[in-house]
C-alpha cells in the first residue's frame, strides 16, 4: 500500500539485513527496560530465519526503508513481532501502514484475528495498538498481549440473503450487545433486522421506527428483548440520551439504525455493520446486471474476541 510516498511490501529472507538494521535502531533507541528487549538480540541470521517460515513487512519513505515487521502465521491468527519504525521516520504514518497491510495479509491467509505483544512500560505503544482497534486480551508481567478481530466482509445480493444474515448475526448475540446499522435509504438495514429479530425470537412485526424513534420487541421465550432504534432524525448525543436506553442495554439487544457518531456513547463493545449497494454492472449504470450488496461487519472492543465471526459469511 502506497500513501505520499510511504510504501509497505511483504518481503522474505533476502531482506535480513535490512530489517535486522532496522530492527536494532528502532528497539536500541527505547528507554531502557526491565528486562531488556531480547529484539536487540536478533541477528541477520535468526530475522532471516523467521523470514524464511512467515515472511515480514518493510516499509520504505520515498524509497528508504524506515519500517519492519516479521509475520507469524498461527492457527486463527496472525502474530506481528519486532514492529520496528526508526526513530527519525516516526509520526509519518509507518507503523499505522504497516498495521493495515498486516490486516490485508492476514484476511488473504484466511485468519480471524491480527495479535501483538506490547510491553506495559510503553504507554505510547499500548496506546497506539489501542487507536488500531486492538484490545488487551492478556497481561503476563511486562507483556500485554492484543488482538484486533477483522472485519468480515457478506456479499448479500438480495433480500432474503440480508434477512438470513440477521439470523446469523442473531446467532452471535446476548443480552447487552449493540449493533449499529449504517447504509443509505433502502440499504437493507430494516430487512437485516427483521432477520435479527427473526433469529432472536422476539414478538411483534420488525419495521422501520423512524416516526417513533424506537420500539422494544419482547422475548418470546428466554432470550433477551430486541430494542430498535432509528437515530436518523436526532440531531446528537443529547436526544438519544433522552431515549433513556441505558435502561435497558444490558438486558436486551439493541439495535441503532444510523447509529453511527452516536450509537458508540451506548457500549464500548458492539458490532458494526455498513451495508453498501452498487447499481449497474461493469459498464457502468446503464449496465442493466443486477444490484450488488455487501455488508461489512466490524466487530469493536474485546467482547467480540474469539465470537468466529468468519461464521456469518454462508
Amino acid at each position: 500500500m502506497t500513501l505520499e510516498g510511504l510504501t509497505v511490501v511483504e518481503v522474505g529472507p533476502e531482506a535480513a539485513e535490512t530489517v535486522v538494521a532496522i530492527v536494532h535502531a528502532a528497539f536500541g533507541a527505547r528507554p531502557a527496560l526491565d528486562p531488556p528487549a531480547t529484539a536487540l538480540d536478533e541477528t541477520a541470521d535468526t530475522v532471516r530465519a523467521a523470514l524464511a517460515e512467515g515472511g515480514g513487512l518493510l516499509a520504505t519513505l520515498d524509497g528508504r526503508p524506515v519500517g519492519s515487521v516479521l509475520l507469524v502465521p498461527e492457527p486463527e491468527s496472525l502474530l506481528l513481532r519486532r514492529v520496528a519504525v526508526l526513530p527519525d521516520a516516526q509520526h509519518h504514518g509507518v507503523a499505522h501502514a504497516m498495521a493495515a497491510k498486516a490486516e490485508l495479509v492476514a484476511r488473504d491467509l484466511g485468519m480471524e484475528r491480527t495479535r501483538c505483544l506490547a510491553r506495559a512500560e510503553l504507554p505510547g505503544t499500548v496506546r497506539f495498538w489501542l487507536g488500531q482497534g486492538y484490545v488487551e486480551v492478556a497481561h503476563d508481567g511486562t507483556s500485554l498481549t492484543m488482538v484486533k478481530e477483522l472485519p468480515v466482509v457478506v456479499p448479500v445480493p438480495t433480500a432474503e440473503e440480508m434477512h438470513e444474515l440477521g439470523r446469523r448475526v442473531a446467532g452471535l448475540l446476548h443480552a447487552g450487545d449493540v449493533v449499529v446499522l449504517t447504509g443509505e435509504l433502502g440499504a437493507g438495514k430494516t430487512t437485516l433486522t427483521q432477520g435479527l429479530g427473526e433469529g432472536l425470537g422476539v414478538r411483534g412485526g420488525i419495521t422501520s421506527p423512524t416516526f417513533v424513534i424506537s420500539r422494544v420487541h419482547p422475548p418470546l421465550g428466554d432470550g433477551p428483548a430486541l430494542v430498535h432504534v432509528d437515530a436518523y432524525r436526532l440531531s446528537g448525543a443529547v436526544e438519544l440520551d433522552d431515549l433513556d436506553l441505558d435502561v435497558t442495554v444490558e438486558d436486551s439487544v439493541t439495535v441503532v439504525e444510523w447509529g453511527e457518531g452516536l450509537a458508540e456513547l451506548l457500549a464500548e463493545d458492539r458490532l458494526e455493520i455498513t451495508l453498501t449497494r452498487s447499481v449497474g454492472g461493469p459498464e457502468g449504470p446503464a449496465d442493466p446486471a443486477p444490484e450488488a450488496r455487501s455488508a461489512r461487519v466490524v466487530p469493536v472492543g474485546a467482547r467480540w474476541v474469539g465470537a468466529g465471526l468468519s461464521r456469518l459469511v454462508a
